[in-house]
Order: C-alpha cells, then structure tokens, then sequence
C-alpha cells in the first residue's frame, strides 16, 4: 500500500512538472485593474483523479492573488504598483487526497506611464541682482520621473505669459534672462515663474498618456545702485500760525533712496527761498521757524528743498515746498470742567425746580483753540424736547455754559429718576466741521410735589336698610405717585351726612358707625366728603353718595280700624291706608273686600281704594230691596295689602251709610264728585275767575283804542312852549260823577289856564276833574331846516289839563265835562269806572312819551 500511494505521488509530480506555466515565470502590467482574471494553474491526476489549487504568500507581505480551489483560476485582488514592488513571490499548492505538491511562482510587474516628474529641492527661491546681463544663467531646475523608458524621459518648458523676463532650457533646466531684458529692483521686486516638467509619455489602461507636473520659481531682484533719490508725497505745503513762535516745526519733507535695497546716506538741505525765515534739519527734514510771524514779510513762501547722498558725485533731487502763513482749523472744539477737558458732567437736583433758574453744579467751559472763523461754533442740547436751554447758543474761542430750565414741569422724579442729555459743539463756517459732544446726566431727588389722587372723583355705594353697625359700606382708593413717607395716605370723613359713618385711615372701606341704625324711612340718601391726606397734609376731596335700600319693614295702615262713610248712590267712597316704607313697591298698596254684608254689593279700586256700589244698583228701591231696612248701612271689611317681599297687610272695618242724592244737575254730579278732593273745586272756580279777568282786559284794550282814534287835537297855528315841570303824581279818587271830561281844547284855552294853576300854588288846590288821556303828539322834527315850515303847519297840543291831588276843576271844565265831543249824555256808574281805568292806562303811555320828546318841547 505504500508502494502505491509513493508510485501515484511520483507520477503528479511528473505530471505537474511535466505541464508548462503555474506562474513559474509570469509578468503582469501594473495598471491592471482589480478583479481580471490573470492565469489559470494546471494540473492533472495521470490516474484521472481531480486535484485542488491553492496559493500562499510570503509571511507579512501583501496578498495580490486569489485562486479558485477548483478551476485553478487566479484573480487580482490588490493593484499593483511597479514603483513599490516589481518582483512578487508566491508557492502555488496542488492536494490530491492527502497528497499536496507545492511549486515556487514568480510573478513580474511591468511598468506603465502612471508616474508624474518630480521637482527636486523645493521650494526654488533665487536671488538676482538687478544688473544681472540679458542671457544670464541664473537658476537650474531638476525634475525626476520614476517610470521606465520614454515614460522617465523629463522635459522643460515655462508656462507662458505676458512680457514674461526669462526662458529655460527644455532638456537641461537651466533658467535664463531673456536676450533684451533686464531687471530693475524699482520697478519690480519680485517675480514669479511656473517651471512645467513633462515626460514623454507611455502607455496606461491600454492608451497613450503623457503626464507634467508645474513649480514656481521666485526670483527676489536685489537692489543696485541706479536710482536718484526721490520725495514722498508731494506737493508739500506747511502753514504758519498766527500763534507760532521761533523753533516751532513747520513741516517735515520725507524722501527716500531710489535704491531701497542698499542706500546711500543722503541729507536735506534749503536751497533758496527762506529769506532767513526758516531752516531744515539735514537728517529728519523737518522745517522750522526762525522767527516770530509777525517779522514775517510775505503771506506765502515757496522754498526749494535738495535731497540727495552726501558724495556730490551721485544724483540728487529737489522739490518746492509752500508756506502759507494763516490760522488753520486743526482743534476741535472741547469741553472743560473744573479738572480740564471733560466729556461726562453728573448733577443732583430736586424735581420741579423754577423755569428760568441757572443749573448752577454745573460748570462747563468750552474752548476752540483755533483763530477767526475756525474758532466759531454752535452749542445744542439733545435729549427730551425743551426742558432745558443752553446760553450762549454761539460762542467764538471760548465761553462759560449756562443751563437754564425752560419748563419745569417736565423735570418730574416720577417720571425719570435721571435725565440725560447731549451738549454738542460743532462749528459753524468751516468745511472740517469738527464737533465735540459731553454727556449731561441730571439725578432727580424727589419732593411732596404731588396730592394724593382718588380713583374717580365720586363714589356711589348702596347698603340695605337695618344693616347692622360696622357693616362695610364702600371701598375709598387714592393714590400718590410721591416716593417713600410723602406717598403714604391717610383717609378721614367729614361732612353733614358723615355721622353715621366712619373711614379706615389706611385702608379707605367706609362703613357704619357701631351703634348707627340705617332707616330708609328716616333717610334714604347721604352724602359727604372723604380726604386722603399725606405726611405733608397735601389732599384731594372725593363725595361719597350712599343710598340706603329700602325693605319691606312697615305694614299697610289705616287712619281707623273703624270708619264710616256716607255713600250717595252713584258716587264712591274712598278708603286710604299709607304704607310708611320708602320706596316702590314696598309702598305700593292693593286693597281689597275680604267681607261685606251683605255680599256681591260693592265693588273696590285695587289702587285707589274707592269703593262703589255694583252697576245694577241706581236707587234707594234696590237698596231696601235688598236689605230690606229703613236705614241703609252697611259695613265691608277693607284688606290693605303691599306689594314688598314679604308682604305685609292690614284691615279696616268701613260702615257706609247709603243715601241718594238731593241735587240734580251737572253741578251737583261736580260737586259730588269733588266732596273728597275740595282742591279740584278750588282750582275750577280759580280757572273761571281768570277767564273773566282775561275778558276785561281784552274789553278795556277794546275801549282804548276806540278812544285813542276820537280823542284828537285840533291843530293850532302855534308852538306853545311849555317849561320843563317836575314829575307829578296822579291819584283818582271817586266821585267818579262823569266818565267823559272834557276830550279837546284848543292851544289857547290851555294856555289860558296856566296862570290859573300857577295861582292856585298859594293855597289848597281845588278837587281835580276825572282825568281823561291826551293824544299822542307827533314825532320830533328829523331835520332842523324844517322848523320854519312846520310853525305853518299844524302842531298837537295836548288834549286835556293835567291837574295834581289838590286841583279843582273850573266851572267851564266842569260843563265841558259833562259831555262829550259829541254832545251824548254821561254814562253809568259803572262806564265811567271803565272810562277812568283806560284814560289811567292812557296818561301813563302818554307821560313816557312826553318823557322821551322833551327835546321837542321846550
């Protein structure tokens, strides 16, 4: 048996070597992807017995391979990298049975174009001096490609680019001047050059590929000596101000070494145009002043500067500089306090203080120290709108700054604890318009500037009727806004209606006084004042009205529990009970008939209580029909009822007496309806009296205007001048014999009476005549030219003489007054009453016109 099996192992191991390949020596392109199948291992069994494959690696090293255990097929699992690892090493392992036969692989990687060119000792920084010849060599650049062949090959070029100084070698690297450049170190420091390096290309994944790489070259120029200095910043130009003084520095001129890179010391110097006013600083180039601005002769100086190296030889430079001798706005204006310039003022301050005062804690300056117009300026103040204002308003150079309050109501601690505003300086006529600005920050102290305020001005509170004492009626609220002990208050009550009622000092509930009995009957309505009062005894006033509700507390009663009325058929009688509660409907009273005998005989008003027999019943002959009784009395039990809640009732027992009635007619039916309410009687008779006065007025109004057309003067052919007398007083006394006097007289015939009346002064006056009305006279003349032609035309006199108490009339006044002008007899006793009273209404009227025309009359 072990001669078999060594004789079956001797013929696979001929059989496997006996077969070409099992990646004895076997290569593979480094840019094969993963995943290709690369080789199949063979191997056979001379005896026809299947084999299985395998493969293993060195210890530690990487697994490229994979091989199916039965088709022998082997797999790329891992890429490959010809510049890491050119040479790979495997042990391929054939099984039959038990038996394993292993064979050493060697597998090589050939190379593709997957390697870029690499730049040898970056970064490339080169320094060149700027004088350095057009052709020059000045840097060499080394590149490197780890493939093989064409592949490895490195070539140069420059990335191209406008006016471009330089050029290189394509195969040796070597970085040149361009024929016809150079450098210049002022023009440009630097440059900046892409070197691209490029192989010459291969295969990869089966295409032709050439792959580059770029480096960027610095080139630093270094600096040569080339250049004539120059100045920075020109023109120059320096002022003079009117406060300089001899060694003040006018302006410093700054120039520099065309070569930066390695300068020669170089020094300033004037060269013409200081009129020994100025002078120069030979290392700093700093001008001064020699002498004061007033011993200065021009307004502007032009001088002309050198700049250059101390060896004449080299090249030097010169410039103009220009002086100007003016004020220039170089300073702000700025705020100063006690301790100099200052930005921030604080001040503490009782509220409320008087419009008009200066705020004087604070003490501000304000200073611009430039000259003229440069040193004017406006001064504002920012914050909450017209509290304060600031004097002056505009300031040149300097001044004091006053705060003055313009409205002192709004400097209120209860509204702000601080106020804070922004004093501004700006300038006014220059086009810098420099501003300075300070903070103002006002702290408020509070004072007793308030009154304690009530929630409304009035209170109205309601409490039922026999509440009992100490019941709380109503709550008082007022407040003040003034801090600490000032906004504490204290409530008192005083007033008529206060009696009953007392106010907590602190807390503001009003309610009644303990021993206090609230009766709606008695009174139902209080009011009086409360005061809330602070520490101070600042207060307010607020009315309190307290209604006292009614309830239902009092019974419905009668005058009488026993009442007896005469009751005439067809008229009532009428009972009434008085309910001594307050309000409706407590006090409102129903009645009612609880009992009547006999029965279903009278009948009641619910509201007014008027009791009246049924409808059927119109006579006597029904009444004894049914009492069958000479005298006619019967009694009904009247209940009272109110309407409260609860409600409360009450009886009377009502003996009527039933009679008819011995008058007939409208006016008796008036009074019989008015027996029970005599008022309404009094106020018909009232209302027919003045009937019968409104008559006699329009009657006697009748009568004089009838008078007042026939009673007319004939007219006289002169003016009867009549002195001014004073005011008589009329009295009418009867005997009225006549009620007609003598109603016209001529102008002649009263004048003729004059000396009569004059005569009868002395002595007793005769009985004055009744007295009759005159005529109104005409109005008074409009024009004065129009007199001579109204003496020719008639002129009113007036109607009647006009007698005192005492005056007596004449015997031929007495016959003119015993008829009229028309001749009729007198009238009655009664006419002539009426007559006089008219010709009084008449006289009076008379007298305010004569009064108002005395002018006419003279």
């Amino acid at each position: 048996l072990i001669l078999l099996f060594s004789f079956k192992l001797i013929l696979l191991l001929l059989s496997i070597c006996s077969t070409n390949g099992n990646m004895a020596l076997f290569s593979i392109s480094e840019d094969t992807p993963v995943g290709t199948q690369v080789y199949t291992l063979n191997g056979t069994d001379p005896e026809g017995d299947g084999v299985r494959y395998g493969l293993t690696f060195e210890k530690g090293s990487k697994e490229y391979f994979r091989v199916d255990p039965k088709s022998g097929r082997v797999t790329l699992i891992s890429a490959l990298d010809r510049e890491v690892s050119v040479l790979l090493r495997s042990a391929v392992i054939i099984l039959l049975w038990f038996l394993q036969v292993v064979e050493n692989g060697r597998v090589f990687v050939t190379d593709a174009n997957d390697e870029k060119p690499e730049f040898l000792n970056l970064p490339f920084i080169v320094n060149v001096p700027e004088d350095t010849k057009a052709g020059s060599s000045i840097f060499t650049v080394q590149a490197v490609d780890k493939d093989l062949g064409s592949g490895g090959s490195v070539t140069y070029f420059l990335q191209t680019f406008p006016n471009t100084k330089f050029t290189i070698d394509g195969h040796s690297g070597v970085l040149r001047i361009k024929p016809g450049e150079f450098l210049d170190y002022e023009t440009s420091k630097t440059h900046f050059v892409t070197v691209v390096a490029k192989d010459g290309g291969g295969k990869y994944n089966g295409q032709h590929q050439v792959m580059s790489s770029s480096a960027t070259v610095t080139i630093n120029v270094l600096d040569a000596q080339d250049s004539p200095p120059t100045f920075v910043g020109t023109p120059y130009f320096g002022y003079v101000y009117e406060v300089s003084v001899p060694g003040s520095e006018i302006f410093t001129v700054f120039a520099k070494d065309g070569d930066q890179g390695n300068p020669n010391p170089i020094q300033y110097s004037i060269v013409n145009g200081s009129d020994g006013s100025f002078s120069m600083n030979s290392s700093s180039g700093c001008i001064t002043l020699t002498t004061y601005p007033v011993q200065l002769r021009n307004e502007l100086y032009e001088l002309k500067v050198q700049f250059g190296p101390e060896n004449e030889l080299l090249d030097f430079s010169t410039t103009l500089v220009t002086i100007r001798v003016v004020d220039l706005n170089n300073h702000p204006p700025t705020f100063y306090g006690e301790n100099g310039p200052q930005n921030r003022f604080e001040l503490t301050m009782y509220e409320h203080p008087p419009e008009g005062e200066i705020l004087r804690g604070l003490k501000i300056t304000v200073n611009d120290s430039d000259q003229g117009a440069n040193a004017k300026f406006r001064l504002r103040l920012v914050g909450p709108g017209r509290v304060l204002r600031v004097v002056p308003q505009t300031v040149l150079n300097e001044a004091q700054v006053t705060i003055i309050v313009e409205n002192s109501t709004a400097i209120d601690y209860e509204r702000y604890t601080f106020l804070s505003f922004k004093l501004l300086a700006i300038e006014i006529d220059t086009p810098e318009r420099f501003s300075a600005t300070a903070d103002i920050i006002i702290h408020l102290l509070d004072t007793n500037d308030n009154t304690p305020k009530f929630s409304t001005d009035y209170y109205i509170a309601r409490i039922p009727e026999n509440s009992p004492g100490g019941s709380n009626v109503v709550s008082i609220t007022a407040t003040d806004p003034d801090s600490g002990l000032w906004g504490e208050v204290k409530y008192s009550i005083y007033g008529s209606g206060a009696d009953l009622f007392l106010i907590h000092p602190t807390s503001g509930i009003v309610y009644t006084q303990p021993w206090a009995t609230l009766d709606a009957e008695v009174k139902s309505k209080y009011n009086f004042y409360v005061k809330a009062e602070d520490t101070e005894g600042k207060y307010s006033l607020a009315e309190v009205f307290v209604t006292v509700l009614d309830q239902n507390d009092h019974p419905p009663e009668f005058n009488e529990n026993f009442l007896e009325k005469t009751m005439i058929i067809g008229a009532p009688v009428k009972v009434e009970a008085v309910d001594d509660d307050a309000e409706e409907p407590n006090n409102v009273i129903e009645y009612s008939i609880m009992k009547a005998d006999p029965e279903n005989v009278f009948d009641i008003n619910t509201s007014t209580g008027e009791i009246k027999l049924k409808p059927f019943i119109k006579s006597m002959e029904i009444v004894q029909n049914i009492t069958r009784q000479k005298d006619c009395k019967w009694s009904v039990v009247v209940q009272a009822r109110d309407r409260g809640s609860p409600s409360f009732t009450t009886t009377a027992v009502v003996k009527i007496d039933i009679t008819e009635n011995p008058l007939s007619g409208p006016m008796a039916a008036f009074l019989m309806q008015s027996r029970d309410n005599p008022m309404k009687a009094l106020g018909m008779v009232a209302g027919v009296i003045s009937v019968m006065v409104m008559i006699t007025v329009l009657i006697s109004t009748a009568i004089y205007m009838r008078n007042s057309k026939s009673n007319r003067i004939v007219p006289a052919r002169r003016i009867i001048r009549r002195r001014r007398k004073e005011q008589q007083h009329w009295n009418f006394k009867a005997p009225f014999g006549s009620s007609e006097g003598p109603d016209r007289l001529v102008a002649d015939d009263v004048e003729s009476n004059v000396p009569n009346r004059n005569k009868n002064n002395s002595g007793s006056w005769p009985k004055p005549p009744p007295p009759s009305a005159p005529v109104l006279p005409p109005p008074p003349v409009a024009n004065p030219r129009l007199v001579v032609e109204r003496q020719k035309s008639a002129v009113p006199t007036v109607s009647g003489s006009l007698s005192s108490r005492s005056y007596s009339r004449t015997p031929s006044q007495k016959s003119i007054a015993s008829k009229d002008t028309e001749g009729r007899p007198s009238q009655s006793k009664e006419g002539t009453i009426s007559s006089a009273l008219v010709s009084e209404l008449k006289k009076r009227m008379e007298q305010k016109i004569i009064e108002a025309n005395q002018g006419y009359y003279y």
